[in-house]
């Protein structure tokens, strides 16, 4: 068998496996979000606004450590990528108008997941010896289903696909964008990657945290801006976009297919792209999630539920809007391919109603959003390594491996390895879902005990006594004890508390 003979038959059997797991994971993605949506009571409706209370609330009270908002900066970092320009692009390309739809809707039903992941990660957290803690699932699967194997499966699965492949993609994508706007070589890209990385990261994630805290809603709040000045702009056409978008999703106008063709594509591919953009369920987000110091863990829940809607309902629905604005010159149903779509295909939607100008503008922004991912990428594989006990060590190899694989990234064709880390994420996900089903009932009692308090933003949680929540909640974080007020950092070895370690 020749070489081009078995890349062929791997690229085959990739494809079929990403494919196979990619239809278990819608599965489980739609039934996880409605089951828990049926169980919190709709909280993605009910407590909209208490989201945005506590959201503005969060900045202080922290500490030495990490504040809330900051966590949710880390989370959003992750989130709002260049999915967020490209994935859209794409699922509009292959799906129709009608994907945004379904976007929308796993959104919807996503916020609720994210609230029970991200609540989770909360109630199971350790402390860390920079102040702040770790968590996130593989330590609710340790410590809650009493499945170190489990844990470290997912640690492992994590580390590959945040630590190095996705860091790998982002900074490809900053080298082509780079490459088109200013002509500037790969090569000189990876270096400039090496060192802006390497200034961030090497100072821990707490440094993570305060880089991340300004740039993640300064962008996300330019690219909306942008956007906003597009409708605006063309605001008789907005009702006809967003009827396009709703006529699509149910096939009631065959020419608003995308090149997939009919409606199971435009179907497959909103739910996909919105899995994958808003990360509710996928196990990643509850990683920044659980570093957060705050006094009651359904706050952090309703922060990172928040981070859903943002990341969707604002973000991928200004592309989609800016997209169906142009003109048939830059995106038609059914004719615009996969190959003509990505991150220009935005840029020309852009440029068409703003000018030329905005060009230059749309790469720096590009950057950023691929820069902060990186970033938010970094630290979540280097939470997983801790609970490997990689220890220091194990987080400067981490920090490191993002510096090599910002400047490889930038250089490489990852079309194969692309699609190994849809596989290994996709693993990642069904095992965080499943994790989640089991131990849900814990993060809906949380929710019951912040309800039943009179002002919510002021909540406070601790496990003494708590007449809403089940057995089973290992306590070293979560207990009053002398000198340690419950939700607060503690010195993991300290004489009068437990270890982080079960």
């Amino acid at each position: 068998m020749d070489t081009t003979t078995l890349m062929d038959t791997i690229n085959s059997v990739v494809a079929w496996l990403n494919d196979s797991l990619s239809w278990v994971l819608i599965v489980l993605v739609i039934l996880a979000g409605i089951s828990f949506t049926l169980l919190t009571r709709a909280m993605q409706l009910r407590h909209f606004g208490t989201m945005l209370r506590v959201a503005l609330d969060s900045r202080t009270g922290a500490g030495d450590g990490i504040s809330s908002f900051q966590a949710f900066c880390i989370s959003l970092a992750s989130r709002v990528g260049t999915g967020n320009i490209a994935g859209v692009a794409i699922a509009l390309a292959l799906g129709g108008p009608g994907a945004i739809f379904w976007m929308w809707l796993m959104a919807s039903l996503g916020m609720a997941t994210a609230f029970i992941e991200a609540t989770l990660a909360q109630l199971y957290k350790v402390p860390h010896h920079d102040r702040s803690f770790r968590g996130g699932p593989a330590y609710y699967m340790q410590r809650g289903l009493k499945s170190r194997p489990l844990g470290i499966l997912f640690a492992v699965l994590l580390v590959f696909t945040f630590g190095f492949v996705f860091q790998m993609v982002q900074a490809n994508t900053i080298a082509a964008v780079f490459d088109k706007s200013f002509n500037i070589s790969p090569y000189v890209t990876a270096a400039l990657l090496a060192v802006a990385v390497g200034a961030v990261v090497l100072g821990g994630v707490k440094q993570v945290a305060r880089v991340t805290e300004w740039m993640s809603p300064i962008m996300a709040l330019i690219y909306v801006l942008l956007a906003t000045i597009i409708i605006v702009m063309n605001l008789g056409e907005v009702p006809h976009a967003i009827a396009s978008i709703v006529k699509g999703a149910f096939g009631l106008d065959q020419t608003l297919a995308g090149v997939g063709g009919g409606l199971l594509a435009t179907l497959l591919n909103g739910i996909k792209r919105g899995m994958y953009s808003n990360e509710a369920g996928m196990g990643s987000a509850p990683n920044a999630a659980a570093a957060a110091t705050t006094s009651h863990p359904a706050h952090q829940g309703l922060i990172q539920s928040l981070g859903v809607f943002v990341d969707t309902m604002m973000v991928c629905t200004a592309t989609a809007v800016v997209i169906l604005l142009s003109d048939a010159s830059v995106y038609t149903p059914g004719v615009t391919t996969k190959a003509m779509a990505g991150a220009t295909l935005t840029q020309d939607a852009m440029a068409y109603s703003l000018g030329s100008w905005v060009g230059p503008v749309f790469t720096v922004l590009v950057f950023v959003f691929a820069f902060s991912t990186l970033l938010g990428n970094e630290t979540y594989a280097e939470i997983n390594m801790d609970f490997m006990s990689g220890g220091r060590a194990g987080e400067l190899a981490i920090r490191i491996m993002t510096i090599a694989s910002s400047a490889l990234g930038a250089v490489l064709a990852l079309d194969l390895v692309w699609s190994l880390a849809d596989i290994a994420m996709a693993l990642m996900a069904v095992t965080n879902l499943v994790s989640i089903v089991f131990l849900g009932k814990y993060a809906v009692a949380a929710l019951r005990d912040f309800e039943s308090q009179p002002d919510p933003v002021a909540a406070q949680f601790n496990l003494d006594d708590n007449r809403f929540m089940p057995d089973g909640i290992p306590g070293e974080v979560w207990h009053k004890r002398p000198g340690h007020e419950a939700g607060k950092w503690f010195h993991p070895d300290g004489e009068d508390a437990l270890t982080a370690a079960d």
